[in-house]
């Protein structure tokens, strides 16, 4: 557990130096950065989405809480923390996350205002059918950081 947690911290460092290097660039506008994150990036998406406040807006797919793990990266624990627009979309069939006993209650404890927090549950397993998944991850993108010119 304790290499998987450094795993899990070097990872968000990353992330955050991700978005430092994102920051340099003039053709990037640092005010409309988002985040997508699939199966184990959407797991991990409530502990960078709440440390890093240069996040304006989160998409998680094929996510919700992790078993096991020690409450240090545990995303239940960072999930009230969250306070930007989140929309997660998930598989009613994931046997990963499952959906009233993983999924629910990451959604239920983020901290986002209620009107700037959604959850889809598609038929399917853990990876929800892609192109209803585009079609509403571009929709909340549009939404939250304005459409792409």
């Amino acid at each position: 557990m304790n290499a998987y947690r450094d795993e899990v911290v070097l990872a968000a460092k990353d992330f955050g130096r991700s978005l430092d290097y994102l920051e340099t660039r003039p053709d990037v506008d640092r005010n409309r950065l988002g985040f997508y994150g699939l199966s184990w990036g959407a797991g991990v998406g409530p502990i960078v989405s709440a440390i890093d406040h240069r996040v304006k807006v989160a998409v998680l797919v094929g996510g919700g809480c992790e078993y096991g793990v020690p409450p240090e990266i545990d995303p239940i624990n960072f999930a009230p923390r969250v306070k930007i627009p989140v929309l997660m979309i998930n598989g009613r069939y994931d046997f990963t996350a499952p959906l009233e006993t993983c999924q629910e209650p990451v959604f239920r404890l983020l901290g986002s205002p209620s009107g700037a927090k959604k959850h889809l549950v598609f038929d399917g397993g853990h990876v929800p059918p892609w192109i209803p998944t585009f079609r509403e991850t571009l929709n909340w993108f549009d939404r939250f950081l304005g459409p792409v010119k």
